[in-house]
């Protein structure tokens, strides 16, 4: 039902460190509120799926890394996607990942879009 599920289109990478850790929160926050959420990660930001990229990504000089931001979204129960397309974009493939990235068509991004309540684009 779209009154519960909500997604997030992320396509901020690692060239905007500011732009990074928000749209965690924002998830965990809704995922905290009861929310089905699921992120979708295309152009750059598929890079913060890159396994030990994130933890590396500050947004704030002596502040929580990305990578503690996504860690908190992953168990508070959010869908990590990465677009297929943006992987080839940038090199990579399913073993450069975390563990917790599924990898879906862009197709995948419509149908979610179409199914939830709110979609918000970073």
């Amino acid at each position: 039902m779209a009154d519960d599920k909500i997604l997030i289109v992320m396509t901020s990478g690692p060239d905007t460190p500011r732009r990074c850790a928000t749209p965690f929160f924002m998830a965990t926050l809704a995922a905290a509120m009861d929310y089905e959420v699921a992120m979708f990660f295309t152009i750059d930001g598929t890079l913060l799926l890159k396994k030990g990229l994130a933890e590396t990504i500050f947004p704030k000089e002596g502040g929580k890394s990305v990578g503690e931001f996504m860690k908190e979204a992953i168990e508070a129960g959010v869908k990590i996607t990465a677009c297929s397309a943006s992987l080839e974009l940038h090199g990579l493939t399913s073993n450069d990942l975390i563990p917790e990235a599924m990898i879906v068509g862009g197709a995948s991004m419509w149908q979610m879009a179409e199914e939830s309540k709110t979609v918000l684009s970073f």
